[in-house]
């Protein structure tokens, strides 16, 4: 089921790459050109990629799923979890990652706190889940 979530934007996008250039050519008086919405989508896709895709490796390191595993959550479920978050909740959580592996790197975090930060992370993918199952 998450592998048909997970493949439903870009399906999507291959669909609006096939309707766009019809409708340009019937109506050519739109405000916004046919190939601008059409690279407009193809980036917001491929953000989306991007972004699920560093969540996944990010997910998949071995302190996040030590971390993960010592409040038995389910890393695999974690990452499939995220194919249901949106756009904005996606880029939000990448964002946080970066600057908890940024720190990490710096060697201002110690293992306890990114414990913590992990768990803190995943614990929200799953309410951002539960909040958009309702």
């Amino acid at each position: 089921m998450f592998l048909r979530i997970r493949h439903l934007p870009i399906m999507l996008v291959l669909l609006s790459l096939g309707i766009l250039p019809l409708l340009s050519e019937t109506r050519p008086d739109h405000i916004v050109a046919a190939p601008d919405l059409h690279q407009a989508v193809r980036s917001a896709a491929q953000a989306r990629q991007d972004n699920l895709t560093k969540l996944d490796k990010f997910f998949a390191s071995e302190p996040a799923r030590k971390a993960l595993e010592s409040v038995k959550l389910d890393p695999v479920k974690v990452s499939q979890a995220l194919t249901l978050l949106s756009d904005e909740e996606l880029a939000n959580l990448v964002a946080r990652s970066d600057k908890m592996q940024s720190d990490v790197a710096a060697g201002s975090l110690s293992n306890q706190q990114i414990t913590y930060i992990l768990i803190a992370l995943a614990t929200a993918v799953i309410i951002l889940v539960i909040v958009a199952a309702r």
